[in-house]
């Protein structure tokens, strides 16, 4: 897979109609998405700039230094603000594309410069009844200040007018609802992360294999992504051997593999922006022993009743619970657990070996936004919404020495990005196997 074989960026009309959207549940409010920050991995040293999602999600634009006001009511408006165009700084880092470029581009109803929005942004501020804005702690770019002095003069002053913004809401109280379920120019974006991030899985699991070190297998999986189309890694490969993969987020990827050890690869691939998401666990000899391939047969038992159980009109709750009936009747035939069935789920015994939740929602963001339930009531699936199924169980030493003292160190964790349709579920990354005997196949040369 290359570059050409992705879509191309989504139509400025895309961005439009969902700022339409936006400003219509607005009502009388204005939304402020300032760009992310650039960040700097020592003095004037930059990572690679990463958009802000929510500003993109909403305009299009990727480049730093900019800021959208959306105002909702009668009559909507689009102002962005962006950086004022310097030869001397795009000599370093490239292109600066500027308001008038910019406004024609996103098209936006008015455009200016950064330099104006002293000038400017207090009194399209006073517009709103509400300012949808997020505090960004560390971030000091002076937004909060405009708000803060907004809300002041509304207080001093907007009792005699009956106008100005009366207090600050979360911009995900909108957003978050419109990203949870997918349009299809963000499904293609989505299927694509998930091959990608199949592929890099393919690459690491080859590679596996005694005495190698960690990140070799963390450096072929995320080759493999930049070899395929991928932007970048979604987040921190992980690569976890023998009990380091009982540390869920273990990023260290420094240990050198061992003979008998299981290796847990979870990385993901960006593409586009969006992401995928995938784990695999891997016998590092090429073969799993009886005792890791009993662990691993549970989990995998938890896999599929869970991708059985999606469906528009079930839940995410419900997949968790299908999962933690699988995980505690797996527990009892280890003979990890011991009791009934109904006695071990109420009391979630089988948390010590399965901390986590099932599920995350897939999008621009690895863990999307999005509420699981509202008011105690669990979120009813949809065709469109995307997220993952990551059943594991993990075996750390500290918990194995008065029961199960053969597994400990054991861990595995299987995870599958699924999209929901309209008769069940797609499985995204279907590519990648998840049986005892394609997982061993996958493994390395040839033993």
């Amino acid at each position: 897979m290359t570059l050409s074989d992705f879509p191309a960026d989504p139509d400025p009309e895309v961005f439009g109609q969902r700022r339409e959207v936006a400003a219509s549940l607005l009502n009388g409010g204005v939304m402020l998405l300032p760009s992310a920050p650039k960040l700097y991995r020592s003095r004037d040293t930059q990572h690679r700039y990463r958009p802000d999602n929510e500003l993109y999600y909403l305009t299009g634009v990727t480049e730093p230094g900019a800021l959208a006001l959306i105002r909702g009511g009668e009559s909507p408006l689009f102002v962005l603000f962006v950086t004022q165009r310097e030869p001397g700084a795009e000599l370093w880092t490239g292109p600066i594309m500027g308001p008038d470029s910019a406004k024609e581009r996103f098209e936006a109803d008015e455009c200016y410069a950064m330099s104006e929005l002293h000038d400017l942004l207090p009194g399209l501020l006073k517009e709103g009844d509400w300012i949808h804005y997020r505090y960004r702690a560390r971030v000091n770019d002076g937004l909060e200040l405009y708000v803060k002095q907004a809300l002041e003069d509304t207080r001093s002053t907007g009792a005699r007018s009956g106008s100005g913004p009366r207090g600050v809401v979360d911009p995900g109280r909108i957003l978050d609802e419109l990203r949870l379920k997918k349009e299809e120019c963000e499904i293609k974006r989505l299927r694509i992360a998930a091959q990608v991030s199949v592929a890099g899985n393919r690459a690491g699991a080859a590679v596996i294999s005694p005495g190698v070190g960690e990140w070799t297998v963390e450096a072929a999986v995320e080759q493999a992504f930049r070899c395929s189309g991928g932007s970048m890694p979604a987040f921190p490969t992980i690569v976890g051997s023998g009990s380091n993969a009982c540390v869920l987020h273990y990023i260290a990827n420094t240990a050198i593999i061992g003979k008998d050890d299981l290796v847990l690869v979870d990385a993901g691939a960006e593409v586009g922006f969006y992401n995928g998401d995938v784990t695999r666990t891997y016998p590092a000899s090429g073969h799993f022993t009886a005792a890791q391939k009993d662990v691993y047969e549970v989990v995998l038992a938890a896999l599929e009743t869970a991708i059985e159980k999606v469906g528009p009109g079930e839940t995410i709750a419900a997949v968790h619970d299908a999962v933690t009936g699988v995980i505690v009747r797996g527990l009892r035939d280890l003979g990890v657990l011991r009791g009934s069935v109904e006695e071990l789920l109420e009391n979630k015994a089988y948390q010590p070996y399965y901390p986590h939740q099932t599920s995350h929602w897939l999008g621009l963001d690895v863990h999307d936004p999005g509420d699981y339930s509202s008011g105690g009531t669990p979120r009813r699936l949809e065709p469109g919404m995307v997220f993952t199924i990551e059943p594991g169980l993990y075996f750390r030493p500290v918990m194995t020495k008065d029961a199960a003292e053969h597994l400990s160190g054991i861990a595995v964790r299987i995870e599958d990005d699924v999209l929901v349709t309209e008769d069940g579920c797609e499985i995204l990354t279907r590519g990648l196997p998840t049986s005892v005997s394609e997982i061993e196949e996958l493994v390395g040369p040839d033993r």
